[in-house]
């Protein structure tokens, strides 16, 4: 208790100068936690693009570029002219089958090639990797033709489809979304046409729950509606895996992509691992392109990435020297402790300020979920002129969003921005109070006088 009384007769006395070591303490802490909250927000901003951009869990893709086609052509069209030289109907040409009338829906995959599904169980097993799901980046086609010739062809629409391996739900590009009605997959829709739809493209299209959707002239039934944080183009549906390979169709061989898969999602160990990782499955897979979240960041511009680049008195009445040292050090961090809760008090209001004038940030981001394949073939109408059809194809290749900035502040800049504080004061006490223990006790009565 005289400790406790002398601290308090002691900060009393010397009030003013208390008070200009605890304004200027904190003044520093203030600023401590409102530079590790903007960087915080900046880092957070970033964060968000990125996973976005791969879904939760993912640190790692790995992919192939796809194949040149093999054998008959893909694509290609047939003599319009029908019975007696007289005008035919349009027709289209897919795989080295020609179609006159009806409903041509195809489920391809296009910007990457094809990979045995086995490929996610291999990479699963590598050292630094914790987890791996395989999955299918897909287009799904349409285009339906006139049932006369003096009809006029209506354009291809193509749908952006993602086949899900529903047993591992933290990795790949559902991951990410947020369910906003209904439900999302369970282990038994596995081998079921049941699907789940991006809330754009579900309000576009006027589907709710219940409802169907035709994916390679299947009808899906709509058993969820999720939406994505603004990123570059999330697919619009997604459906089991199981049901897309069985569905899709590989433009390189035209065949049905059984146990093959595109994309494979991988979780590391630990950040640390990445570089590991990205090594192992390199030197595993050595054609396959392998991208992480870093190589992702520095494809990003912006200021997004640019705001991600601050005692004499006592010796004189006879105490001994540990008591003094000990005396001043309190004072010292009675003094640290009002400048940190002071400079906490500061830091929050810099963060507020930070908050309220902080300009919107935009980060230009590659595309990294919508699958690619457009339709495009040859369509020869009535008078045998013929010409290119090409289906409107999934978002452009990067796209530029906006991402809000919100500085934070965590409780651990305030631990840290006050331990400095207090440091700063026992390092500062520290000092003083071997000097006043070293004082003479007639040296320190000089010194009161």
């Amino acid at each position: 208790m005289f400790f406790l009384t002398y601290l308090r007769r002691e900060l009393r006395r010397r009030m003013r100068q208390a008070i200009f070591i605890a304004l200027g303490l904190a003044i520093g802490i203030g600023l401590v936690i409102t530079v590790m909250g903007a960087s915080a927000g900046v880092k957070t901003a970033q964060a968000k693009v990125l996973r976005a951009l791969y879904g939760i869990g993912t640190d790692v893709t790995v992919t192939t570029k796809p194949k040149p086609p093999s054998g008959r052509p893909t694509t290609g069209h047939a003599n319009a002219t029908g019975p007696g030289g007289g005008p035919g109907h349009a027709t289209v040409c897919l795989n080295g089958k020609c179609y006159t009338s009806g409903t041509i829906d195809t489920l391809v995959s296009g910007d990457h090639g094809a990979l045995s599904a086995a490929t996610a169980a291999r990479i699963a097993k590598l050292h630094h990797v914790s987890a791996a799901a395989g999955g299918l980046l897909l287009t799904d086609n349409r285009i339906v033709l006139p049932k006369t010739s003096s009809s006029q062809l209506q354009p291809p629409t193509s749908t952006s489809v993602d086949g899900t391996d529903i047993s591992h739900p933290r990795l790949g590009p559902l991951s990410n979304a947020s369910l906003t009605k209904g439900r999302t997959f369970t282990n038994h829709d596995k081998n079921k046409n049941v699907a789940v739809v991006d809330a754009s493209y579900a309000t576009a299209h006027k589907l709710t729950l219940g409802a169907a959707v035709t994916i390679a002239n299947k009808k899906f039934t709509v058993v969820g509606i999720v939406t994505q944080p603004q990123a570059s183009s999330p697919p619009q549906v997604y459906i089991p895996l199981e049901r897309a390979q069985a569905l899709a169709t590989d433009p390189a061989t035209g065949k049905a992509m059984t146990n093959q898969i595109n994309t494979v999602y991988v979780s590391a160990a630990s950040a640390a691992d990445i570089g590991a990782v990205q090594k192992e499955i390199q030197h595993l897979l050595p054609q396959a392109t392998v991208t992480s979240s870093s190589d992702l960041a520095s494809e990003i511009t912006g200021s997004a990435a640019s705001a991600a680049k601050l005692v004499g008195t006592l010796k004189a009445l006879g105490w001994r020297s540990g008591r003094i040292v000990s005396q001043v050090l309190g004072e010292s961090v009675g003094t640290g402790i009002l400048g940190g809760a002071l400079g906490v008090g500061l830091g929050f209001a810099g963060v507020a300020i930070i908050d309220k004038i902080a300009p919107k940030l935009s980060a230009t981001v590659p595309s990294a979920a919508g699958g690619g394949g457009g339709l495009q073939t040859q369509v020869a109408g009535p008078g045998g002129a013929s010409g290119p059809v090409t289906g409107a194809g999934p978002a452009a290749s990067h796209a530029t969003i906006a991402v809000p900035m919100s500085a934070s502040v965590t409780v651990t800049a305030i631990v840290l921005a006050v331990l400095l504080a207090v440091a700063g004061g026992l390092l500062a006490g520290s000092f003083g109070g071997w000097r006043a223990a070293r004082l003479r006790p007639a040296a320190a009565l000089t010194r009161v006088a």
